[in-house]
């Protein structure tokens, strides 16, 4: 980055954000940004990783894109950048078609813009031919783990996300995420399809954060030791499960209790999820009840209490939902009630995780179909009506990754004409390595829940960020040894 700009950008930042200094990692990840550097960083929840791509957007000519999941928080995110005053388009499949038109006939009057939108509005035909009319100088990847097959929250439609770069003249690439491990970054680079990615971590130790876990033995004392962490508790907090079911039950627990709670989980309705979501955030409702449909971007600085009522799938992710505590920097505690026969409800999604051979093999024999076959993935989905959507995407990267199939620019072709099932079928038997991959995953997250070490040493090694201490001196592990050693005294 050259003087000029980094004048710029420092009277950006207090003139547009009110801010005289950067935290510890951004300075790195916009310096790295505004020299051109494909970017990967790697920053905890409460870090201000936002700023990262703000800041640049207005320092250089063009747009910005940014590449969210998060269809429930891109309005918060595009007020607080006009607040900013930064001219910011949301696009999306919950804006009606009249806005998504209006905000493109504008957009050459805007300046220095930033768009933000979901990887599948990215398949829109329409919207990526008007896209590349833009001149896109920065392309953003939020929750950047959900690209990778490694990552925790995995999402299909990620992997579209390279195409667009390349339509878009490949810009410099941010990519952003509050949690990886190695084996993760490496997977995010690749999926990419970026050969050199400049990577900046900046540690994911928080001192205010209190972890610990309580042992429970049937459904009587999980929910006894949920109703005695929120009575010890003053402020807001989320109770986090697995399931559906068992975050209906613990939101008629709570109610039942006495205690004021909303609830938040897929099978909702979008605007029942919106107005619990509002009751939340605004404090109307200090308990929300919700599987991990819940997180992803959200911002609210007082969470003083996170519990996860049923063990999650990994320390990745537990990591993350529990990190939405205590981001205004005050002491808030993270809980895992831990009861053994939990491990089976995640050993049952690490089943159902990947499609099966019987549907790879369907779908490979619609490709190779003597007449009309399909060529893209609208009309595959239409060949083959009973494979979820889900479970059609990952099959299509399978195929990919074994060189039997191409996806370029929306079309599918086939590579591999001869022995197309058989050799499909084979692919599935190589994802096996990532199937084992996963159970060794949810493995650490049950040793976790039952070490008496420091459970912040759990997470850093489990991260690569390994401290020069043993104990954090907080967690319940810490604090029993503590009174063990203060007894023998």
């Amino acid at each position: 980055m050259n003087r000029s700009t980094a004048r710029k950008a420092r009277r950006i930042l207090q003139d547009q954000f009110g801010m005289t200094r950067l935290r510890p990692g951004q300075q790195e990840v916009i310096h790295s940004v505004l020299a051109g550097h494909n970017t990967l960083a790697v920053m905890p929840t409460g870090s201000g990783k936002s700023l990262c791509y703000q800041l640049p957007a207005l320092c250089e000519p063009g747009v910005t894109v940014v590449v969210s999941p998060l269809i429930a928080l891109m309005q918060d995110q595009e007020e607080k950048l006009m607040d900013f005053g930064v001219e910011t388009a949301v696009f999306n499949s919950a804006k009606p078609d009249a806005e998504l038109s209006s905000y493109m006939d504008a957009a050459a009057q805007y300046r220095n813009p930033v768009f933000m939108t979901t990887p599948e509005h990215l398949a829109n035909g329409e919207f990526m031919d008007w896209l590349t009319t833009q001149k896109v100088t920065l392309f953003v990847v939020d929750e950047a783990h959900c690209i990778s097959q490694w990552g925790h929250d995995f999402r299909p439609a990620f992997l579209d996300i390279p195409e667009a770069i390349r339509k878009l003249g490949a810009p410099t690439v941010l990519a952003l995420t509050a949690t990886a491990t190695d084996e993760v970054i490496q997977d995010i680079g690749e999926q990419l399809g970026l050969s050199a990615l400049c990577v900046i971590k900046t540690g994911i130790y928080r001192e205010n954060l209190h972890y610990g876990v309580r042992q429970a033995s049937g459904e009587d004392e999980r929910r006894e030791a949920l109703l005695d962490m929120l009575r010890e508790t003053t402020g807001a907090a989320i109770v986090y499960t697995a399931t559906v079911k068992e975050a209906t039950a613990l939101h008629c627990l709570l109610t039942d209790s006495g205690h004021c709670a909303a609830l938040y989980h897929g099978r909702l309705s979008q605007k029942a999820r919106r107005e619990n979501q509002d009751d939340f955030m605004s404090g109307r409702v200090p308990v929300m009840v919700a599987t991990n449909a819940f997180g992803m971007g959200i911002d609210k600085p007082d969470v003083r209490l996170v519990v996860h009522a049923q063990i999650p799938g990994s320390l990745d992710a537990y990591y993350q939902e529990s990190g939405r505590a205590g981001r205004d920097g005050e002491p808030a505690r993270c809980e895992l009630i831990h009861e053994e026969k939990d491990k089976r409800i995640q050993q049952f999604f690490l089943i159902n995780r990947y499609p099966s051979e019987a549907m790879v093999v369907q779908i490979a024999d619609a490709l190779s179909a003597a007449s009309d076959p399909p060529t893209t993935v609208e009309a595959l989905r239409q060949a083959v009506p009973d494979i979820p959507l889900r479970k059609l995407q990952v099959a299509l990267k399978m195929l990919a990754d074994a060189d039997l199939i191409e996806r370029k620019r929306g079309a599918i072709s086939v590579l591999a004409e001869a022995d197309l099932k058989k050799r499909a079928a084979e692919a599935v038997q190589r994802y096996e390595v990532r199937a084992e991959r996963d159970r060794e995953i949810l493995g650490a997250m049950v040793t976790y829940a039952r070490s008496g070490q420091c459970r912040w040493r759990i997470l850093l090694d489990y991260f690569g960020d390994t401290p020069t201490w043993d104990r954090c001196g907080h967690c319940d592990s810490c604090r029993l040894v503590s009174e063990v050693e203060a007894h023998a005294a």
